[in-house]
């Protein structure tokens, strides 16, 4: 049996069929298409509505943009064909932009037939493959193949060629507090600050943490100590389920006039529900036995 390749090679294991490639060169040739290049005019090019990747880094993209100006576009752009004259980017978003900056009236380009389904799908798979997306877009990307092509977990990690766990620990990120996703998109927090800051608790704890990286320059193993030891504190400190009150004016005056009988230390405390207890100290047999006699004497 013949194993499965899972695509995660990035675009170039959904473009292995030539046979839904178009070029302008090739149409009308016996129906046959070889996914030769074709140059298009950029002013006939529109954006790709899918595309993850909202964060283009102005420095990164002049500097693409003298490239291009010397050497051209080395890698085509992949677009789809909408209609008459008019094509819409499935991936090489950064390229195309970089194209428009260096002054380029037309890039090269492979024309691909394709619906919104199949575009999404082809635009989120290339792009998650990138290394320069923040690990916020890699989850975003992740969720949107979950909701809007109705991928399991299963099915995705066969899809992008990533492990379950890989997928999951990307969308957990999805459920951090907006300020510490913002923090990860700017590159204040990397992918492991921000898995041991998911365990951190409530909302308000992990704001907590995410300021201590910020404000202290903390390494992820320092993150993950002090998450650890915050968790053992709560869990050795005692839950007190209802505030202690002050004794009344009869209770203080009894705790005094008992203390003094027995000789000894008496604490007498109740809480807000009107339960509590009485503690009373000895230092020696001897002294309990006399404790005892006298709670007899008082019950005789």
């Amino acid at each position: 049996m013949t194993k499965k390749r899972a695509l995660g090679k990035g675009l170039s294991a959904l473009l292995e069929n030539a046979g839904t490639d178009i070029t302008t060169k090739n149409i009308g040739i016996e129906g046959k298409t070889v996914g030769s290049i074709s140059s298009i005019s950029i002013g006939q090019i529109e954006a790709n509505p899918f595309n993850p990747r909202t964060n283009f880094e102005e420095e990164q993209l002049s500097e693409l943009k003298d490239s291009i100006a010397v050497h051209g576009i080395i890698q085509p752009l992949t677009v789809r064909k909408l209609g008459r004259d008019r094509y819409q980017l499935i991936s090489g978003e950064r390229r195309f932009r970089a194209s428009q900056l260096a002054g380029l009236t037309e890039v090269p380009c492979y024309i691909r037939i394709a619906n919104d389904q199949t575009m999404l799908e082809m635009a989120l798979v290339e792009n998650i493959q990138r290394v320069d997306l923040n690990a916020i877009e890699v989850g975003l990307s992740y969720q949107r193949l979950i909701d809007e092509c109705n991928f399991t977990q299963e099915e995705l990690s066969k899809k992008v060629g990533k492990s379950r766990s890989n997928i999951t620990n990307f969308l957990r990120l999805l459920k951090l507090p907006v300020p510490i996703q913002i923090g990860i998109r700017e590159g204040l927090l990397s992918m492991g600050h921000a898995r041991a800051i998911v365990s951190a608790g409530d909302e308000d704890a992990q704001i907590a943490i995410f300021k201590k990286v910020i404000e202290q320059s903390l390494s992820v193993r320092e993150v993950e100590a002090l998450i650890k030891g915050q968790k053992e504190k709560s869990t050795s400190s005692p839950s007190k389920t209802s505030a202690e009150v002050h004794l009344s004016p009869n209770a203080e005056q009894f705790q005094t006039k008992l203390a003094k009988k027995l000789d000894t230390k008496v604490q007498i405390s109740a809480n807000n529900k009107g339960k509590g207890k009485i503690v009373i100290n000895f230092g020696s047999d001897k002294q309990l036995d006399q404790i005892i006699d006298f709670i007899d004497q008082l019950n005789a």
